[in-house]
């Protein structure tokens, strides 16, 4: 049994995404000589708590051209379920683990550093989900930071999956274990000072996004995308600052 699976969604985190969507196809757009799906799949695989990774897609043909350019280090499995929380569970069930790690292949700056401190704090704590918070009480997943994963223990995963019965809570896989705190044992782990901000946006959901994730690489260079170095970068560029904080706002007074 695999002690920690990551399990990395090749859909984008678009809860509205048509087929016809640019976005899409974003797993094999090109980022740090790359496929987007495989430079994440390398970011995940150097976390140090990390035993196996599982690319989790649909069985859709679209899904399937996406998952060609996985590597080979990391398994492809096409889940026949059509809701993100189903999918989720069947991975779960086809690969057995004591605890798993989401991300999805939309955040490129997910970081191993954090994912590491992520599985040692759940683990220690016995939970049935983790992940990170503001200080105001925010969870960041729900955010468009992008450089944070979450943790699941997965008999919870299955418990939710036979629970949740609206779409609502199926659309977004941990949506409904994150949100009932009176079935699942939740534990939130403050976010660093540096990242406790707004005006951070390095999850991909368009197509500006895209273009200022690209600006970040060409500015670092593929060797030092770190959230130390990326928001030291933020700092000193104001006007894409101010364009990420609107844009987070925006998003937050959809929801």
């Amino acid at each position: 049994m695999v002690t920690t699976l990551a399990v990395v969604e090749v859909h984008p985190a678009v809860e509205d995404l048509r087929p016809g969507s640019p976005l899409a196809g974003i797993a094999r757009r090109r980022f740090g000589g790359k496929s987007l799906l495989e430079w994440v799949v390398r970011r995940v695989s150097e976390a140090e708590r990390i035993s196996g990774i599982v690319v989790l897609a649909g069985d859709d043909s679209l899904a399937k051209s996406l998952c060609a350019t996985c590597p080979p280090d990391a398994r492809v499995f096409h889940a026949s379920a059509d809701d993100a929380l189903g999918r989720l569970a069947e991975a779960v069930r086809m690969f057995p683990s004591k605890g798993l790690v989401r991300l999805n292949v939309s955040n490129p700056f997910i970081d191993p550093d954090l994912i590491d401190r992520l599985v040692a704090s759940a683990v220690s704590s016995g939970c049935d989900y983790a992940s990170f918070t503001f200080s105001d009480g925010r969870p960041v997943i729900q955010s468009k930071l992008g450089v944070f994963a979450e943790w699941c223990h997965p008999d919870a995963v299955l418990r939710a999956d036979r629970l949740a019965t609206h779409w609502s809570d199926r659309v977004v896989a941990t949506r409904y274990l994150c949100s009932r705190p009176d079935l699942f044992s939740l534990h939130m782990i403050a976010v660093p000072p540096q990242l406790d901000r707004d005006d951070v946006r390095l999850a991909i959901h368009d197509e500006e996004d895209w273009e200022e994730v690209q600006e970040i690489l060409d500015a670092l260079g593929p060797e030092s995308l770190d959230w130390q170095y990326i928001t030291a970068l933020l700092d000193r560029q104001p006007t894409m600052r101010a364009r990420m904080a609107q844009r987070n706002r925006t998003a937050a007074g959809a929801c």
